[in-house]
């Protein structure tokens, strides 16, 4: 059921064949508000990482967990 519900997803963003005033209005608003939800998903992720610090893949002490810093953050935002 899920392989036939992503065609009939996809329809209905772009509109299927027909391009009208609602199509129109659905397309730009999901594009305007999808950079704004990636941002909130990003800084979210930024800030329980530092917060609960790293879970050390490599199995090294919990003691070497990165703590929150502002600057840390700042490194992160800047890249």
């Amino acid at each position: 059921n899920l392989l036939y519900f992503i065609p009939g997803l996809v329809s209905w963003i772009c509109g299927g064949y027909l391009v009208s005033d609602p199509t129109l209005k659905r397309f730009f608003v999901l594009h305007f508000t999808f950079p704004f939800i990636a941002l909130c998903i990003v800084f979210r992720h930024i800030f329980f990482l530092h917060l609960q610090g790293s879970t050390n893949p490599l199995g090294y002490d919990t003691a070497l967990k990165i703590p929150f810093y502002p600057n840390l953050l700042s490194l992160d935002i800047k890249g």
